[in-house]
């Protein structure tokens, strides 16, 4: 059976360079991140943009599950909500796949100390700093395997989930 893998955390906490990495430790993997759907200009969130970039997201990842080429499929968003992973899990309705969900987290420093380097770095604006700790206490509640990566890099969070999905 085909695996999704949901990995999610805030801003900074490193789940695109955990992905990556992640992509090359499964066989037969594919990886999206949803930033990629949210990358437009003017940056503009509603309800239709938001509706749209679930949408989006949910055909590309069905189209992953539904291709034989493929037997890993790992996603990562802000997915700060239950909500937010049930709305796109609703939208899979009839595709089969075994779903595993991982919560990147870290400590305040450790989450400020990355992001300060991103923004020194002209990667991020300064604001992604203030943001960001807003969310990182939204993750404790959510019903997901959580890693902390305030000590350990992206290379070794990617071996620890591979070692998770590899198990079922």
């Amino acid at each position: 059976m085909k695996k999704l893998i949901f990995i999610n955390g805030t801003m900074g906490v490193g789940k695109t360079t955990t992905c990556k990495e992640l992509t090359k430790l499964l066989p037969q993997s594919v990886f999206l991140d949803g930033d990629w759907c949210w990358y437009m200009h003017p940056f503009v969130v509603t309800d239709e943009t938001k509706a749209m970039v679930e949408d989006n997201i949910a055909y590309v990842l069905r189209n992953f599950l539904n291709c034989s080429v493929y037997q890993h499929v790992i996603f990562c968003w802000v997915m700060h909500q239950d909500t937010i992973i049930s709305d796109l899990l609703a939208c899979l309705e009839g595709t089969e796949y075994k779903l595993y969900k991982f919560t990147l987290s870290c400590s305040e420093q450790a989450l400020e100390e990355r992001l300060q380097d991103d923004v020194n770095n002209n990667i991020r604006e300064s604001d992604i700093i203030r943001r960001s700790l807003e969310r990182l206490k939204l993750y404790e509640k959510m019903d997901t395997t959580k890693i902390d990566v305030s000590n350990i890099s992206a290379q070794e969070a990617a071996k620890q989930i591979a070692v998770l999905v590899s198990k079922n």
